[in-house]
């Protein structure tokens, strides 16, 4: 009989508050930030996390994210390429967007929320229909990795204007251009090296006339926008060039030379943000030109002072003059000056303002996502006329609570499986598992091993300065600190019988220790826990793990010459010797029945040895990177092991089978921790996260999840097969006819399109069999006499359509429909040309029934672009096109009619709803044309109003 398994399953990770990966939003109260691949929502004032956008099974991390102008709308970009639109207020996902090859890097919105333009490290821009939920076009031009877009609107268009408000795109790459792209032509109409590096940020004030770039060698410029070239597009001048739509301006100064990686002002206040340190974001305050004139002519008016002083008509005629010149213009880098900076605890990956200010606080909310996995909310406080208070950014909130500030390095579980203790360099936490909540934090050193002493109440660490340190749960506090070894403590370990703990380090030693419980009778019964050295083993190289059997007869040690040395724990006398690693041992464990031992090692292998006689029993290839940690399951001959390779692998002992691959983390994992009763397997990481993995009660074969294993390299292969940029199967096989040029358009084949692809063929195919069966039986009946005809039988009909009670063709029509729309055109290109011949009568069908016109001509009208060639050399076609083109007609016709019936209805229920309310006002007030006049009159006198400081 073939052996089963339980499979393993992920749960929601935990200990992240946000991930450097992406950018972050806030809005005045709740911020919007990356947590690897999904996307948290913190409250900043309460500090909790309201909710967590999570798509099941989808493991890319996010990369970019930007809100919508229309409400609880957001995209989210991610490392696989792929736009996903989420509603934040049903926390559920809109549209998936698949179109880049690489990470996407960039997103924008234009001033409606209608389309969504997306850049990526594959240097295309895509546009997308957010209504129709679809790929319009793919814009290439850049060489480099696309640093950020903007879409250029017209301020001067009145808000009645039907003409196109965002017609211009503005990108940015690391190729140190800036281009502006006209989207009505779909072409570029002016590049411009920005920088002499990388253009790593850009933004444009809030009255569009001027547009800031900053740089990766720390250099910020300013340019204009020529609205009057922008409304005119591309025209040339008398000398016979074309007129330039942005023009260089001036540079503004910064106190750092550092990467300018963010500038973004304010929406509503005058305030600019640029980071281009570190730690650091410093803010200018925009005037207005009415200020700069008050500073002009004070400026005059102690020319004219220093004039008189000196008595000497000369120099006062000079300093008026040099007064009038700089009354006559103002220059940019006058508008900006620098008003204060704002400095964060940790490393800025992004900052936001609040757009909903705070009432309770006056001045500006500025909100920080820290790369140290933490927020901040600082206040900016508004300018004040006295000279010597220097204006201060205060911090109002922060979240840095639920999760470590650097990469998790040990994890360990208490008996009861009810408490995990994650330590890192800084901090010891305590995890509620069953609410995944963090119920106590303590500081502590560099911290590289952990374990929970006897009952529970204690945990011990072992630190890289070479200290034990003992921290009591219950009080939060450390209790003892026991300076242990002169080096790193990389393990300990508690003998099954709970009598003593043995640490091993990389000053050659091993040290014994033995608790000592301490009871305080002073007025409160207080328990303590201290540690006496009793005995010290000395090696021959430095110690990287230590570790008893369960029967407490044997210890093993694994040193640094790559071998493990097995010792009786009573008398330390030698007994085996393990050797066959190439590299170091990192970790090991000994099973429950204390017939194995599991060694892994820097060498990527695993080795699984006999502790009778220290034989090999076999070794395994186990991960792509060094092995970083392995546990035996609990009464069982099943390992876990984590890697450097981000992998979680689960293992049978006896059979050398690898029975599971859980990938989910995105960094090497440093730490792990197996459940005591065999429920679940915890991992921490790198990347700052902590994962439970919960054991399901659905059973696992090995042949088929190794089937399953193949069939999805095959798929993916085959997708990117597809999807490389050398092969086109736009124009049925055909290599695209202009893959130079500027715009191009929006496909990418994955899986699920390729399924799809699947699905309609076998829609086809059934349908066309259930109608040639029927024609078959009608031109027999035709045929026949009365009397034959009436004894012949139908064919029966398919199961499947029986079963759905369906039409052929309508049956065809439901498969279609449940395609999503975005997979929609990809799915269509997986036909052959005989399949879209098929499909060609449906769409006549559907056509002449009046079913989902807008479907049937969406997909009627790709089809006709991408097979043009052969509809056109194909005769065939005519019969199919020509009634198709009828009935096509007639519905449209009928939609129109529909339509503008409707929206004339609307129109009229608008304006009989506005009379209807000022008829309404005018009869409850009971105004006469006196009693008008007098309240316009009223509203027009200005109230005083008094306001406390």
């Amino acid at each position: 009989m073939v052996q089963s398994y339980l499979r393993h399953g992920p749960t929601q990770a935990f200990g992240l508050i946000c991930s450097s990966t992406s950018n972050s939003l806030y809005d005045g109260k709740l911020a919007y930030v990356p947590a690897l691949e999904d996307v948290l929502v913190w409250d900043m004032k309460k500090g909790q996390m309201l909710s967590m956008w999570h798509e099941t099974g989808h493991r890319s991390e996010v990369t970019c994210m930007c809100r919508s102008p229309q409400e609880n709308i957001f995209a989210v970009g991610y490392a696989d390429g792929s736009v996903r639109l989420w509603n934040s207020a049903f926390v559920s996902v809109i549209a998936t967007f698949n179109g880049h090859q690489k990470s996407v890097t960039a997103l924008a919105f234009d001033a409606q929320g209608a389309r969504l333009a997306s850049g990526s490290q594959d240097t295309d821009i895509i546009m997308w229909d957010v209504v129709a939920e679809a790929g319009l076009y793919r814009l290439r031009g850049h060489r480099n990795q696309i640093t950020t877009i903007q879409f250029l609107s017209e301020p001067e268009l009145p808000s009645t204007s039907t003409g196109s408000r965002s017609h211009m795109l503005l990108t940015t790459s690391k190729d140190t251009f800036m281009k502006l792209w006209d989207t009505s032509t779909q072409h570029c109409v002016q590049t411009i090296v920005a920088h002499r590096s990388e253009v790593s940020s850009l933004d444009i004030d809030p009255e569009k006339n001027f547009i800031f770039t900053g740089s990766s060698e720390g250099e910020v410029k300013a340019w204009k926008i020529d609205h009057e070239s922008l409304s005119q597009g591309l025209v040339e001048n008398e000398a016979g060039e074309v007129a330039k739509m942005i023009h260089p301006v001036t540079s503004l100064p910064l106190s750092s030379r550092h990467r300018v990686s963010q500038i973004l002002f304010h929406p509503s206040q005058p305030y600019l943000a640029v980071q281009s340190h570190d730690r650091s974001i410093e803010i200018f305050r925009i005037r207005t030109e009415e200020e700069i004139r008050k500073k002009q002519a004070r400026r005059k008016k102690r020319a004219k002072e220093k004039g008189k002083s000196k008595q000497k008509g000369k120099d006062i005629d000079d300093a008026v003059e040099d007064a009038m010149d700089v009354d006559q213009e103002i220059n940019v880098i006058d508008l900006f000056t620098p008003y204060l900076v704002v400095r964060a605890s940790a490393k800025v990956r992004s900052f936001d303002f609040g757009s909903k200010e705070a009432v309770s606080k006056p001045g500006v909310q500025l909100f920080v996502a820290l790369s140290s996995n933490a927020l901040e909310v600082y206040n900016i406080p508004p300018p004040t006329k006295s000279k010597e208070e220097t204006p201060e950014a205060t911090r109002m909130f922060s979240v840095d609570l639920p999760g470590h500030r650097t990469d998790v390095r040990t994890l360990c579980l208490s008996a009861d499986d009810q408490i995990l203790a994650s330590a890192s360099n800084g901090s010891l936490k305590l995890w509620n598992l069953k609410t995944t909540a963090c119920i106590r934090t303590i500081d502590c050193g560099y911290a590289i091993c952990s374990t929970f002493l006897p009952g529970d109440r204690h945990v011990a660490i072992g630190t890289k300065s070479g200290e034990i340190l003992i921290y009591d749960l219950a009080s939060s506090a450390l209790t003892e600190t026991v300076k242990a070894h002169n080096s790193t403590v990389w393990s300990l370990h508690v003998r099954p019988d709970e009598q003593i703990l043995v640490s091993g380090s990389a000053d050659k030693e091993v040290k014994f220790w033995e608790f000592e419980r301490n009871v305080f009778s002073n007025d409160e019964v207080k328990k303590s826990m201290t540690l006496n050295h009793t005995r010290t083993l000395k090696m021959s190289d430095e110690v990287l793990s230590v570790r008893y059997s369960p029967n407490g007869k044997l210890l093993a040690v694994a040193l640094l010459d790559s071998t493990v040395k097995i010792f009786y724990q009573d008398t330390l006398k030698f007994f085996l010797s393990l050797y066959g690693h190439k590299l170091p041992v990192l970790a090991m464990d000994i099973s429950d029945d204390s017939k194995l031992i599991v060694t892994c090692s820097a060498d990527k292998n695993v080795k699984i040895w006999g502790l009778d006689f220290g034989d090999c029993h076999k070794s395994i290839f186990a991960h792509e990177e060094s092995v970083m940690q392995v546990l035996f399951e609990r009464k069982s001959h099943h390992f876990w092991t984590v890697g450097k390779d981000k992998m979680l692998k689960y293992w049978d002992g006896d059979k050398f089978e690898n029975i599971q691959k859980l990938d989910g983390h995105h960094n090497e994992i440093w730490a792990l921790a197996v459940s005591n009763h065999a429920k679940f397997v915890v991992t921490g990481s790198h990347d700052k996260s902590i994962r439970v993995w919960e054991k399901l009660d659905e059973p696992l074969f090995l042949e088929e999840e190794r089937e399953r294993e193949l069939e999805q390299i095959y798929e993916d292969g085959i997708a990117n097969a597809l999807n490389r940029p050398d092969i086109s199967i736009v124009n049925n096989g055909e290599a695209d006819e202009q893959p130079s040029g500027e715009a191009a358009a929006v496909t990418k084949q994955t899986s699920e399109t390729l399924m799809a692809g699947e699905r309609i063929i076998e829609a086809l195919d059934l349908a066309d069999a259930e109608r040639a069966a029927f024609q078959e039986y009608e031109g027999k009946v035709a045929q026949a006499g009365s009397l034959e005809a009436a004894g012949m039988q139908p064919p029966p009909r398919n199961p499947i359509l029986a079963a759905y009670d369906l039409e052929p063709e309508a049956y065809v029509l439901r498969v279609v429909e449940k395609i999503s729309s975005t997979a929609l055109h990809d799915a269509l290109l997986v036909l052959p040309f005989d399949k879209v011949v098929s499909l060609m009568r449906y769409l006549d069908l559907w056509a002449q029934k009046g079913w989902n016109i807008s479907l049937v001509s969406r997909i009627l009208f790709f089809l006709l672009k991408i097979h043009h060639h052969q509809i056109v050399t194909n005769r065939v076609m005519r019969t199919a096109l020509i009634p198709l083109r009828v009935h096509l007609r007639r519905s449209l016709r009928r939609e129109k009619d529909t339509i503008g019936y409707n929206l004339v209805a609307l129109q009229h229920l608008r304006r009989r709803t506005e009379a209807e309310r000022t008829a309404q006002f005018y009869e409850e007030e009971d105004f006469d044309e006196e009693k008008v006049r007098a309240k316009i009159a009223e509203g027009k006198k200005r109230k005083r109003v008094s306001i406390k400081a």
